[in-house]
């Protein structure tokens, strides 16, 4: 039987495509589908937009030797090596899809059946406006080939 591809576009919601890579990683262990299902993830970038800040070279560093006194130890001196404040996140540049690829042999046709009707039901699937990529689509050449060119 040939492969069944599912197609979902999680836009920019990098948390949705986390949840729907977890919820993966746990039927392939769960159902043992292995080899089965297969997925990988294509990010799309787009320009990010500069703020025109330059950013520091190097962070400044404290001491090179801590110094010895009475009364310090390692948790003092780990005390005082306080991190620096970091930025605070940029919204994700990336729109994210998420290929499937289902690989169920002729004598499985029901559980392939099963599993392209339970993936784009559940919650983090749904609003990624999921399509279905079967043998003789006119875009499963194309869908097959991007599959097969990412890493």
């Amino acid at each position: 039987m040939a492969h069944i591809y599912l197609l979902f576009d999680f836009a920019r919601d990098e948390e949705k495509a986390q949840q729907a890579r977890h919820k993966l990683e746990g039927w392939k262990q769960a159902f043992r589908l292995d080899k089965k299902l297969l997925y990988k993830m294509e990010r799309i970038g787009t320009a990010a937009p500069t703020d025109g800040e330059p950013k520091p070279a190097k962070a400044e560093k404290g001491p090179a030797k801590p110094e010895k006194g009475k009364g310090k130890g390692k948790a003092a001196a780990k005390a005082e090596a306080t991190p620096k404040a970091e930025p605070a996140p940029t919204p994700p540049s990336e729109d994210i899809k998420l290929l499937i690829r289902l690989d169920f042999s002729g004598h499985e046709k029901l559980s392939a059946q099963r599993w392209v009707q339970r993936i784009p039901a559940e919650e983090p699937f749904q609003g990624a406006s999921p399509k279905v990529v079967k043998a003789g689509d006119e875009t499963f050449e194309a869908t097959e080939k991007q599959f097969d060119e990412l890493t």
